[in-house]
């Protein structure tokens, strides 16, 4: 990171994420870069909700603490629940995990949990106001980071829940009130006894870690010990010095499929070993916003938006089959050119957005009406162009301009180097975006859809009078 960058974990208050009509105000601004830097930095930041929202917090922990206070010590066998894959939108009610003496109630929307022997139990008060203010807060931040990513006004729409859920919908998101290390429960000790022949037990692993299978992730607890390591590979303490309305965020894999690497996922765990002594045990409240299981996740938004996306992420990827899938962390974060999406510092040092460009144009007389159209057509074809490619499976190599401004006149073509060094297959056009539209494109649409051309009528010249010809063909 560079020397500039933020010095601890990066504070944003919740109230100046929340968009507005027009143009994006400063402390928008802002706040949005700060959170994009604390997630490039930690992979985490701190949400300053209004004060307002404080007695929700702390009174729905404390309901928390009462409802697992009063659960019995031993379990029953059928709440042993372990991390299965399979069943990660269909969690609700009360399990626990044994091995990580941590016990969990999910509260998910249009699920009602079942108790075993239909035993009436009461859930933790106030779940459903949490539920509302965490999720509305998730999608503001989500927002937020795709401000930071240049995409369009909320790019991620289609794979989110309906707000509000429709009749019989149940949904993807989750809230899970946890307890760790409560002294009581001696789940721990049960499981270890019932299991000598697999070995004992280890509490407190140094591997016990993982990442959240979210777009983002909301957390409230009681007590410190959740740790996310750094962009330096250091393991940071997040939550040590929360507020009463405060609570920590952090992306999750969704995320980072959906932003094609580029918004690194967070790695936590919780340490317990210092709560044995304590009488009730570390609470807290875990909000994930999920994608919706019969989605895709798509790079397609960034695409659009000029960034480039990596061969790994060239197809959707089913969410149901990317939630099932194991993500090894150690090809997550070794990697040695990942991307990140901070703003860029200006000169004088301050944090503002690269916009200046944008505005210094804003004055410039509007484009004529042929330059409208042969853009408008450049967009629609590399749209359709990059639809076709994805369902064929054909991943496809895009050239600059650079590459491209000097090989009409040249010899040795970059554009053919390109070709065989990657081993483009043929018959496969060559693919320019910087020169669109143009004969590769409308070959390319021809090839998958004979007589395009024909039923599309649109000024196809991809310069303007007076300018140069050498990009007239390809």
């Amino acid at each position: 990171m560079a020397s500039n960058g933020l010095p601890s974990l990066g504070r944003v208050k919740l109230t100046d994420l929340m968009p507005s009509e027009g143009l994006p105000s400063d402390s928008y601004k802002l706040s949005a870069t700060t959170l994009s830097q604390s997630f490039a930095q930690y992979s985490a930041a701190i949400i300053q909700f209004p004060a307002s929202d404080g007695p929700l917090l702390r009174s729905c922990l404390e309901s928390a603490r009462l409802y697992f206070h009063q659960r019995p010590s031993y379990p029953a066998a059928e709440m042993i629940h372990t991390n299965d894959s399979r069943e990660w939108c269909k969690t609700s009610g009360y399990y626990a995990d044994p091995q990580q003496w941590q016990e969990t109630y999910d509260y998910r929307p249009g699920m009602t949990p079942s108790e075993p022997n239909n035993s009436l139990e009461f859930p933790p008060a106030g779940l459903p106001d949490i539920f509302a203010l965490l999720g509305k807060a998730a999608r503001e931040i989500l927002d937020a980071i795709s401000y930071c990513l240049n995409l369009r006004s909320s790019p991620f729409t289609e794979v989110l829940d309906n707000v509000p859920l429709r009749s019989r919908e149940v949904s993807s998101s989750v809230l899970s009130v946890c307890c760790h290390a409560r002294p009581s429960f001696q789940g721990a000790q049960h499981h270890n006894l019932t299991n000598q022949e697999d070995g004992p037990l280890v509490m407190y692993p140094e591997q016990d870690h993982h990442v959240d299978k979210s777009l983002v992730s909301i957390v409230k607890s009681d007590k410190a010990g959740l740790h996310v390591r750094d962009f330096h590979g250091r393991w940071v303490l997040v939550d040590g010095d929360l507020g009463p309305q405060e609570a920590v965020v952090f992306p999750g894999l969704a995320l980072y499929q959906a932003t094609a690497g580029y918004v690194n996922p967070a790695l936590h765990r919780t340490e317990v070993n210092n709560l044995q002594g304590n009488m009730y045990g570390r609470f807290s409240l875990s909000f994930k916003l999920m994608p919706k299981s019969m989605s895709s996740l798509s790079c397609s938004e960034m695409r659009a938006a000029g960034h480039g996306v990596e061969a790994q992420f060239q197809l959707p990827v089913p969410v149901d089959d990317f939630m099932q899938r194991s993500h090894p962390t150690d090809q997550l974060f070794n990697r040695q050119s990942f991307q990140t999406f901070t703003f860029p510092t200006a000169q004088d040092g301050s944090i503002k957005p690269s916009l200046r460009r944008r505005k210094s144009n804003s004055r410039c007389k509007p484009l004529p009406p042929s330059k409208r159209l042969r853009l408008e057509a450049q967009r629609v074809l590399k749209e359709r162009v990059q639809e076709i490619a994805d369902k064929k499976g054909i991943k496809l190599r895009f050239c600059n301009l650079r590459e491209c401004e000097s090989h009409i006149h040249a010899l040795d073509s970059p554009c053919a180097n390109i070709r065989m060094e990657i081993k483009w297959p043929a018959g496969v056009p060559f693919v320019h975006p910087h020169d669109l539209p143009n004969k590769a494109k409308i070959s390319f649409l021809e090839a998958y859809e004979p007589g395009w051309t024909a039923t599309h009528d649109m000024d196809l010249s991809p310069t303007e009078p007076g300018q140069s010809s050498q990009h007239s063909a390809s």
